[in-house]
């Protein structure tokens, strides 16, 4: 051990820590708050470490480190130093803030990507893992207009809902970050590889188990502590009545964060989890802007050319947008579809509709015919 840096050596220190077994991360933070770094807790007597943290925690720490220990030390340096990788100990001032005000923080994390993302605002989007069409649709498109105000989306990388969100996420400023309950060298499940790929280029990937951990069904609800843990609001998506979302969300509840919850059809099953959390104070949402709004997060101002003179007469394109929208309300996205326009065109058309009075704005982006009455 003699022959390693400094650092080495104190990262030696932080992984014998966290591999200790028996030894609660709470335990551990009430030793690092009576003796400052993980080497000084070494150096105690057992009664020093038992009066402030209990004979357990004590005996835990004091316990000789497993024989593969070294292997373990080594393997952890050598992951660390491929590019993009970071272990993170709770010292460290890039441990995510967020996680600091959790009772129990992990003492080391696996990081692979962007440690700046572990710095913003961030929101939770999870749901089931079976999750419908329209379920998957509109974690994409919540986690999306999130990510473009800014909002770093976070979820667990399972199948359905969380993948739905990192893809979402990726697609705007704030990006995405993925908690995962292996070691943070594996993927699971095998058919998030390709979006793992994206997520540790663009996003982040953060996970507190050692290097080489297989998916366990144990590991997932301590995962789900720390999403709660890394963001200001969780949006459940779609749940079925016992699901682990509503683990994530009473976690998140506990830990004073925000929760928010899709409402669906009295007959879905993957709306009943969503219906019960409702009914014990989450906020029901229908639109992006209605979770920015409760965060106090402003939303990007898509500024309109001003109009100096009097709005001409309606063209083809404004004829044709009245055409296509009907007598019901309707998003950007159906618009589009209906009339076939690019982009600008269809803002510019809509801006022209909505300065003659033919068109009117609602909230969450949808847009209908003016009364005129």
């Amino acid at each position: 051990m003699d022959t390693l840096p400094a650092t080495h050596i104190e990262l030696a220190a932080w992984l014998r820590l966290s591999l200790a077994p028996g030894l609660k991360p709470a335990a551990l933070r009430l030793l690092l708050g009576a003796f400052g770094l993980p080497e000084a807790i070494f150096n105690q007597s057992p009664e020093a470490l038992a009066e402030f943290a209990g004979e357990a925690a004590a005996r835990a720490v004091l316990a000789p480190s497993g024989p593969d220990f070294d292997a373990q030390l080594d393997a952890v340096i050598a992951w660390s130093e491929l590019p993009g990788n970071h272990v993170v100990t709770l010292d460290d001032p890039a441990y995510p803030p967020a996680l600091l005000t959790m009772p129990d923080p992990p003492p080391l994390l696996y990081i692979k990507g962007r440690l700046e993302l572990l710095h913003t605002k961030a929101v939770a989007l999870v749901g089931s893992r079976s999750a419908t069409p329209q379920g998957a649709e509109d974690a994409e498109r919540f986690a999306r207009e999130l990510s473009q105000a800014g909002v770093t989306i976070v979820s667990g990388l399972a199948l359905g809902i969380d993948g739905a969100a990192h893809r979402g996420g990726l697609e705007g400023a704030g990006s995405t970050v993925a908690v995962i309950g292996t070691g943070a060298d594996l993927v699971y499940p095998a058919a998030h590889h390709a979006l793992a790929r994206q997520i540790a280029t663009q996003g982040a990937i953060l996970s507190e188990w050692p290097l080489g951990t297989p998916a366990r069904a144990a590991n997932f609800p301590q995962r789900n502590r720390l999403i709660a843990g890394l963001v200001s609001g969780v949006v459940i998506v779609e749940a079925a009545m016992r699901s682990g979302s509503l683990i994530t969300a009473r976690l998140a509840n506990e830990m004073g964060r925000d929760i928010f919850a899709l409402p669906g059809s009295i007959h879905a099953p993957l709306s009943r989890g969503c219906h019960r959390i409702i009914k014990q104070g989450a906020k029901l949402v229908e639109t992006p802007d209605e979770v920015l709004e409760e965060l106090g997060i402003a939303k990007p101002v898509a500024t309109a050319p001003a109009s100096p003179t009097a709005p001409p007469a309606m063209s083809a394109e404004a004829l044709q947008l009245l055409d296509a929208l009907g007598h019901a309300p309707a998003t950007l996205e159906i618009l589009a579809t209906r009339t076939e326009m690019g982009d600008a065109a269809l803002q510019n058309t809509l801006l022209q509709l909505e300065l003659a009075g033919q068109v009117t704005a609602l909230p969450g982006g949808r847009f209908t015919r003016a009364t005129h009455g």
